[in-house]
């Protein structure tokens, strides 16, 4: 502790900040004010002493000359970086010579006469000028002072904007923000369930909410009209860039409402956002795509639209050839459709070799390509195809004389999986993403139901409580992998962010949902009994969709993780590197809650 630092002086008295440290102008020259804030330069030039005095809001330089007063001098002789400081002084302009154009308080100074430490730093374990690379380790082992830099603190003003804007903008539309239990119902919805046990209810537990879908369902059961909700929400699931344990969305449920209302009130949250935390205006109505056409054209159903890198279908040409490995995978169903590059001819054989790996990461068993030059189409399977055939593949592909077209040949999921890979992972090698664009787009008409091989039984492409397209309400029985959904996403850069649907109303169509994702009626009783009971008791036609907030912001921020839109986030292995958890709890808390962890046996047993 150093000598300065006395208890009772380190705490405030009576006299609150007349300014943050990002406020005082030319105009206030002249004023006396108060300033409290972290040290974040001190320079010691000749005597006089200047402090860059920090706070959230930004910097002010504070003067310390023993001119004006030695003991204020004295005092800051021994303040280093990060101390905690009470200044009072006098707003004065800085001499010609010191002028700051980089910094909105650039033209002023404050000459201090009192001075308090109001709490000192030990030797920090990284530097906050950001002028050193520091490991997101370390970052993240000290986010509170990760969280002091301008860089996290500027994020997390812009999430606070954000939010607020959101806010607003559905207060203004009617919607009513209601709080939903973080304490709940274990119901499947697609990941794992975080688990809560109770200590009252020996043997039984609460389930941390993946989102408030039954909640939120119930609400307008309730006659609630519009809700919405700023929510945590919580999924035991293997992480990834965009993805955390724990969420924030912005969740919003509508009575009697259709997929237009849906996406014109969408559209205006994401505007809002846009407009309160970038100040840009962003292009509405956001573009249209089925799911069909957004598959059979990027492979994807959240295509980056950003870029072109068009696939197309290549089945009907390349068939009939001398190729075997090609005419028997389109005989057993497969497929093949391919992507043109620009001026991939230059690509190195090695290069090839690479993109071929990638594929294979992704699923494919190979990767054919041709190169195209004026008189010949370079391959090493070109002699295996008439020139009628490659003629057409060149016209099919629109590709011109320089560029390369890749190939994939496999059941159709495989190949839309692996070029969807390649096509992003050629559009970064090319440096075909442009800059501080933001490209919006609907999917609609997903699949009510996809295939489980692995299980041999049907799963929600979405979730259990998606309406079916009433057109194909009559397939449940005969056709259920061709219906449609009356579900929804919101595709961002190729991100997704946000999903919806019309919901089922009719409890006799909810049942029988249940029932064909091969639920008997008594886990349908245990899991969603109280749901069904409540649909019996005038359940209005309702919709609904949840954009998800820390993903938007990294979006709109250009960040390249989630984590640095989250003020105390998970690592990879979600865990927190500042709290050390999850951690082991006492054994008298496992024995209140009747919980018995068996102990591990050695290697060598």
């Amino acid at each position: 502790m150093t000598k300065n630092l006395s208890f009772k002086e380190s705490f405030i008295q009576d006299k609150l900040r007349t300014h943050s440290c990002n406020q005082l102008r030319k105009s206030d020259i002249g004023k006396q004010v108060v300033l409290m804030g972290w040290v974040h330069h001190r320079r010691d030039h000749g005597g006089v002493i200047f402090i860059d005095l920090r706070d959230r809001d930004g910097l002010t330089q504070v003067v310390f000359n023993p001119a004006v007063n030695k003991q204020c001098h004295e005092k800051a002789e021994d303040f280093r970086n990060e101390y905690v400081i009470y200044i009072e002084g006098v707003v004065q302009p800085r001499p010609a010579d010191a002028l700051n154009t980089n910094l909105p308080t650039g033209e002023i100074e404050v000459m201090v006469h009192t001075v308090k430490l109001l709490n000192s730093c030990r030797p920090l374990p990284f530097q906050l000028d950001q002028t050193t690379p520091v490991s997101e380790e370390l970052r993240l082992t000290y986010r509170y002072l990760d969280l002091r830099t301008p860089y996290m603190a500027n994020i997390m003003k812009t999430r606070s904007k954000v939010t607020f804007a959101v806010r607003e903008y559905l207060d203004k539309q009617g919607f009513l923000e209601i709080e939903t239990p973080i304490l709940t119902k274990s119901t499947p919805e697609g990941a794992r369930d975080y688990l809560v046990p109770s200590r009252i209810n020996p043997g039984n537990f609460y389930a941390l909410p993946q989102s408030p879908q039954i909640m939120k369902q119930l609400l307008m059961v309730a006659g609630i009209d519009k809700y919405f909700q700023i929510c945590r929400c919580f999924r035991d699931e293997d992480l990834r860039a965009d993805r955390q344990p724990e969420f924030t969305q912005i969740d919003m449920e509508m009575s009697f409402s259709t997929q237009e209302e849906v996406f014109r009130i969408t559209e205006g949250v994401i505007s809002s956002m846009f407009k309160s935390g970038l100040n840009i205006d962003i292009k509405l109505p956001f573009t249209r795509m089925t799911y069909k056409e957004a598959m059979d054209i990027y492979g994807s159903d959240k295509p980056d639209l950003r870029f072109g890198l068009k696939l197309f279908q290549a089945t009907d040409i390349m068939n009939n050839s001398n190729f075997k490995i090609f005419n028997g995978t389109i005989a057993n169903g497969g497929v093949i459709k391919g992507l043109c590059y620009p001026n991939g001819a230059k690509f190195s054989r090695k290069e090839l070799d690479d993109l071929t790996s990638f594929a294979g990461i992704h699923g494919a068993k190979g990767l054919a390509w041709f190169k195209i030059s004026e008189d010949k189409f370079q391959s090493p399977i070109a002699k295996f195809f008439s020139d009628d055939q490659l003629n057409k593949l060149k016209n099919m592909g629109r590709a011109n004389t320089g560029d390369i077209i890749f190939l994939i040949c496999d059941k159709e999921t495989v190949v839309n999986q692996a070029l969807a890979a390649l096509r992003n992972q050629l559009a970064l090698i090319g440096n075909l993403i442009p800059e501080n664009q933001f490209n919006l787009l609907w999917i609609t008409e997903f699949p009510l139901f996809k295939y489980n091989e692995n299980e041999k039984r049907l799963e929600s492409e979405h979730h259990p409580f998606t309406a079916p397209f009433t057109e194909d309400i009559d397939k449940l029985d005969t056709d259920p992998l061709n219906i449609r959904s009356s579900s929804y996403d919101l595709v961002m850069n190729g991100c997704e962010i946000a999903s919806g649907s019309l919901r089922i109303h009719n409890f006799e169509l909810q049942q029988k949902i249940f029932e064909l994702l091969n639920l008997d009626k008594k886990t349908i009783q245990q899991q969603f009994g109280f749901f069904i009971e409540a649909l019996k008791y005038g359940a209005p036609p309702h919709a609904g969709i949840a954009p998800g907030l820390d993903r938007i912001i990294m979006l709109m921020l250009g960040l390249p993780n989630i984590r640095d839109v989250i003020a105390f986030p998970k690592t990879q292995k979600a865990s927190c590197l500042m709290s050390k958890s999850p951690s082991p709890v006492s054994e008298a808390q496992l024995k209140e809650l009747e919980i018995r962890i068996p102990k591990k046996k050695p290697k060598d047993a």
